[in-house]
């Protein structure tokens, strides 16, 4: 396992980040399956896990807290998130001070610990100014709380304000940014892996296989709709996430055919289309770890595995070839949708006559 710093803070991350979205009801429901992961994980040389509040309704922060009881805890870099919303009410959500004091909380409890390592915010808000939400943060960094905190799937201008915010107002800044990242999900490489670079930031990459199209389960000949597959999970959790595996769309089946193309590249380099598609997001020079969110001990085995692969030239070449840099198969997968594309921050309003 190789182990990279995170930016310009000097902590060293493994670079394979394991990601817990599936422990609990949205994939694992077996804590102690969960567990037995947490553990081999640690054991195969992975020092970082992320969670986040919203992953199966807290119970994802539940299970790897759990698992982290006792003196492992300190040999852990510990990530969790908050923004989403975790109860009816209008303020049990988003970027606010009100609600970030009571989401820490809320997560410290559930992780059965007295600090997190790295508290990230899951997604830009519009109507709530990045200065509120870190003068929060510097409060819960100043009393212990939290060690660090980053953003998660900001565009590149939002990370630039943060910087000049915190520079402004002299309150900590965001040292780290959690994108979308892997063959198929490239826009990133236009401000966002620069802007990191520039700022000293370290980038935690998310879904690197392609909300597991880049593992192979889903071909022409063989599209893995078994119950425990993503895609049929996904059938249950609302059209967006449906759409990633809708074959009557014409990404699904550009992503269909460039698989076909990924795995004869991946034979000629002598690896698994997996251990390619991790290696790709970890060969840019900006990205400090890979998120990967096995489900079972088997997909966790395979993936520290090819912890050591790292791509040549020519394979990336190739990889260009067939995905330009910057761009997107899916606009679906960019993870978010600005609240300025909305049809009425795009129209000017009429104005009414006097």
């Amino acid at each position: 396992m190789e182990y990279r710093t995170l930016g310009t803070t000097g902590v060293q991350l493994s670079t394979h980040c394991l990601g817990t979205m599936m422990f609990g009801p949205w994939g694992n429901d077996d804590a102690d399956a969960c567990a037995r992961i947490v553990r081999r994980a640690i054991d195969g040389g992975i020092n970082f896990v992320d969670t986040a509040d919203m992953y199966s309704d807290g119970r994802s922060e539940e299970i790897v807290g759990s698992a982290l009881n006792g003196s492992v805890r300190d040999d852990v870099v510990l990530a969790t998130k908050f923004h989403n919303p975790m109860g009816p009410g209008r303020n049990q959500r988003g970027n606010s001070r009100l609600w970030i004091m009571r989401a820490v909380e809320d997560s410290l409890r559930r992780l059965g610990t007295d600090r997190i390592d790295l508290y990230q915010v899951h997604r830009p808000e519009g109507g709530t100014d990045v200065e509120e939400t870190l003068s929060a943060l510097t409060d819960l960094q100043r009393q212990g709380k939290i060690r660090y905190f980053g953003s998660s799937t900001f565009p590149g201008w939002q990370m630039v304000e943060a910087q000049w915010v915190a520079e402004r107002r002299g309150v900590s800044r965001f040292r780290a940014e959690q994108p979308p990242y892997s063959i198929f999900v490239r826009h990133i490489e236009h401000d966002v892996l620069p802007v990191a670079e520039a700022y000293g930031m370290g980038v935690l990459v998310w879904s690197p296989l392609a909300r597991g199209w880049l593992t192979g389960r889903y071909r022409r000949d063989h599209f893995d709709d078994s119950p425990e597959s993503r895609a049929s999970r996904g059938k249950d959790r609302g059209p967006y996430i449906a759409a990633q595996f809708d074959v009557a769309r014409p990404e699904i089946q550009r992503k269909l055919d460039l698989v076909e193309e990924l795995d004869k590249l991946a034979a000629n380099a002598g690896i698994s289309m997996a251990h390619m598609a991790v290696g790709f997001t970890l060969a840019h020079p900006a990205v400090t770890s890979a998120i990967v969110g096995p489900r079972t001990i088997d997909h966790l085995e395979d993936l520290l595995a090819g912890a050591d692969v790292r791509l040549d030239a020519a394979t990336l070449d190739a990889i260009d070839a067939l995905v330009p840099p910057g761009t997107v198969v899916d606009e679906n997968d960019r993870g978010f949708t600005p609240w300025w594309f909305d049809p009425a921050a795009r129209r000017r309003r009429e104005e009414r006559p006097a």
